[in-house]
């Protein structure tokens, strides 16, 4: 069933929207499509940095260590599976003002769901050159942006006029808590946690 609410989110989204709020599914499938997808990514991630390289520009391609590699995974699991909740809660908190009451499942599910592309597009780290990974990366973004934006009147049950302005407010916060984790990453790195690369 979470393979055909992907299909669906890329094929009929309205339609697909109306199927996962009619179904009301339990806090536990909605929690499972986040742990699923996210380890798209991480695992692609740690593919392409350990083993294939990354191609930045001229020369060589770019390598971590396996144990570096797995760590920078690990760190991007978790750090998508909390972000997606943080996203999921401030849906939830910011319902009131436009009058909506969902319950956190419902906010689970508009969030992970709208954020499925931008995680399936990890799968373009198996090709991994810097240009096409950021050229895939924005038509994901541009893509989740357009599936919140279809799925918020439907989820939150208002019309579509309030869901646009809402919608507006959690992609703001959605690119504030992107913002935050990149910030926090990097902050990291200068304590000595960076990646090890090879010679």
């Amino acid at each position: 069933m979470i393979l055909n609410h992907i299909w669906g989110l890329y094929a009929h989204p309205k339609e697909e929207w109306n199927d996962i709020d009619t179904r009301h599914e339990s806090m536990m499938y909605g929690l499972t499509h986040v742990l699923l997808v996210a380890l798209i990514p991480s695992i692609c991630g740690y593919y392409a940095a350990a083993h294939i390289g990354w191609s930045i520009g001229a020369g060589d391609p770019v390598k971590i260590t396996e144990g570096s590699a797995l760590t920078l995974a690990a760190g991007m699991y978790g750090a998508i599976i909390a972000g997606v909740f943080a996203l999921a809660y401030l849906i939830q908190w910011m319902a009131k003002t436009f009058d909506a009451n969902p319950s956190f499942t419902q906010a689970l599910e508009l969030a992970s769901y709208a954020a499925t592309p931008v995680l399936m597009v990890g799968l373009a780290a198996l090709y991994p050159v810097l240009w096409f990974v950021a050229l895939a990366g924005m038509t994901a973004v541009a893509y989740s942006v357009y599936l919140l934006y279809s799925g918020v009147p439907i989820m939150m049950h208002i019309p579509e006029e309030k869901g646009f302005i809402y919608a507006s407010s959690v992609v703001t916060v959605g690119l504030v808590l992107l913002v935050t984790i990149l910030a926090g990453t990097a902050m990291i790195w200068t304590l000595g946690f960076g990646p090890e690369f090879m010679g």
